[in-house]
């Protein structure tokens, strides 16, 4: 009699079915190619980063020349064709002007310099030489930086990035058909920062006797990368 329940336990811990083995998915062999594809073309907008530096016996003074200086600027900029909105101030500083730092006397403030930086926005690329000719002549002394770029910059990049990928399944076919195998599918693909900078090709902007002020625009490059991976088939 005591030979029944064990009976019936190993019966029912034979009737229990049991959990199949879960498979791990095969391994699919890759390969992570990046490419690149590269744009060029002449640029139709230029920024331009200038300046006024002025001095005083004061603060408020040399703040004053400034100022006075500044908007004789702005306004010839607005007389050569920049729309206000084309003007923006992107730095402001007064400074005294310390002396004695050679001795052993105690410094001196002996006046104070007072700078003002101006970013334009120049669209018509032909009156550029003609824009800094007149921005020099009214008080700015300080140039900062010319930089050239597109107005419409998606076209360009869209067309650098369909190149950064024909670029990259041209190396992977390379290469799989080097190892003596097949390429699959995609797997993934990633996309890298653009940027554009200029090309050195000489480019007059206006006529010499107009303006002296000669200015090589050259042309701007639009570079995208692009990293895909893609399976191998054997």
């Amino acid at each position: 009699m005591r030979l029944l329940p064990t009976l019936m336990m190993v019966g029912m811990l034979a009737a229990v079915p049991l959990s199949p083995v879960s498979a791990e998915p095969p391994i699919v062999a890759q390969i992570t190619v990046t490419g690149e594809g590269v744009v060029e073309g002449v640029p139709d907008i230029a920024a331009l980063t200038l300046g006024v530096t002025t001095t005083g016996e004061t603060a408020a003074a040399a703040m004053a020349a400034n100022t006075a200086a500044l908007t004789a600027v702005m306004a010839r900029l607005v007389a050569a064709g920049v729309a206000e909105r084309d003007m923006q101030t992107t730095n402001l500083s007064i400074n005294p002007n310390w002396t004695n730092y050679a001795s052993s006397a105690k410094p001196q403030i002996e006046g104070y310099t007072a700078s003002n930086q101006l970013t334009v926005t120049i669209r018509a690329l032909d009156s550029l030489g003609s824009v800094l000719d007149a921005a020099i002549t009214d008080g700015a002394n300080t140039l900062n930086g010319l930089s050239f770029g597109l107005s419409q910059p998606r076209p360009a990049m869209d067309a650098a990035r369909a190149k950064a990928v024909a670029d990259a399944r041209a190396k992977a076919a390379l290469l799989v058909e080097a190892a003596g195998v097949k390429l699959g599918r995609i797997v993934s693909i990633s996309e890298g920062g653009g940027y554009s900078q200029p090309a050195p090709m000489f480019r007059q902007m206006a006529d010499a006797a107009a303006s002296p002020v000669p200015v090589a625009a050259g042309e701007v490059a639009t570079t995208a990368n692009v990293t895909i991976v893609f399976e191998i088939a054997e």
